[in-house]
């Protein structure tokens, strides 16, 4: 062989270097870069983080099936009315029937509305939790939120269970008419029963929280938590400013001014959450006092004893 030959394979055997202004590929879903300050965060670490960004504390959207991972204890989860499926009562159309609108988001979240409702452990502690999915048609309330999150109050009355329910919603479901608008009272119905039981409710609004949301259950709890900065209102900010003709608060409808003005119990980060929702169901254990048993003169000797111990027993 001659060293022309020798150099010539040992060139064939060197792996190919890319151009210098060719970027290295990554991996999609390796990294997230955070849209409020625009720093690129290992998705993994974000995750360990609750999808809190480390930088600017910023609060991603996160999915029901995620929020269940970051509150119920592995292994407890149970679902519950997971047949509940929804339908076109109406026949509604806008761009696209909505029955199509229904199974592309089936298809596109695997799930078959925008609530998960079921009962687990929270820190050891038997909670019924319903989770809404904003992926879903934008958390919107149908019929199928509606009924679901009504037996998942119901069980919680039965079971004498404390109910968390975590809202994200952009308010009623317009495809479904007057029977999304159902939906409010019959759900606050059953949180009314609920009450009544004496058992404990308590709403989580993350970002956005608005409309027949809003104005029904969210804002029915015995203690309101929201997330940081979550979008919480009713009718949106330009159609306020456009009925009352003047101009809104730049942090109008924000969980800061509504915890100002009283609507808001407590903001809490995610990072936080599920530690201060076990404290609070703690508190709001039943109590059941301890017999104490009848003091004999002999106990009034020992304290008086301990109290004054200069004076002759």
């Amino acid at each position: 062989m001659s060293l022309f030959d020798w150099f010539a394979n040992r060139e064939k055997d060197q792996p190919a270097v890319p151009p210098a202004n060719q970027e290295r590929e990554i991996a999609d879903g390796l990294w997230t870069k955070c849209p409020n300050c625009g720093v690129l965060a290992y998705t993994k670490d974000l995750q360990a983080n609750a999808m809190v960004c480390h930088e600017c504390h910023h609060h991603f959207r996160v999915g029901s099936q995620e929020r269940i991972n970051q509150l119920i204890d592995p292994q407890t989860w149970k679902p519950l009315n997971t047949e509940v499926r929804p339908v076109d009562p109406l026949g509604f159309r806008d761009r696209k029937p909505y029955k199509d609108r229904l199974r592309d988001y089936q298809t596109k979240t695997g799930l078959t509305d925008a609530v998960q409702t079921g009962m687990g452990l929270l820190d050891g502690l038997p909670v019924a939790l319903g989770v809404m999915d904003f992926a879903f048609m934008g958390g919107s309330m149908g019929s199928v939120v509606g009924e679901k999150l009504t037996r998942l109050i119901e069980y919680g009355t039965e079971e004498g269970l404390t109910v968390l329910i975590i809202c994200a919603s952009g308010g009623a479901r317009m495809q479904e008419g007057m029977l999304s608008l159902m939906q409010m009272a019959k759900i606050s119905g059953a949180l009314e029963r609920h009450r009544q039981a004496k058992l404990l409710y308590i709403p989580v609004l993350t970002n956005p929280t608005m409309g027949g949301v809003t104005a029904s259950f969210a804002m029915l709890g015995d203690v309101i938590i929201s997330e940081p900065k979550a979008a919480i209102g009713f009718a949106g900010r330009r159609v306020i400013e456009q009925t009352i003709r003047e101009k809104l608060p730049d942090d109008f409808q924000t969980a800061e001014y509504l915890l100002n003005c009283g609507f808001v119990d407590a903001i809490i980060p995610r990072t936080q959450l599920k530690r201060t929702l076990a404290q609070l169901i703690s508190l709001h254990q039943p109590f059941f006092p301890v017999k104490t048993p009848t003091p004999t003169p002999e106990h009034h000797a020992v304290l008086n004893h301990a109290l004054h111990p200069h004076t002759p027993a």
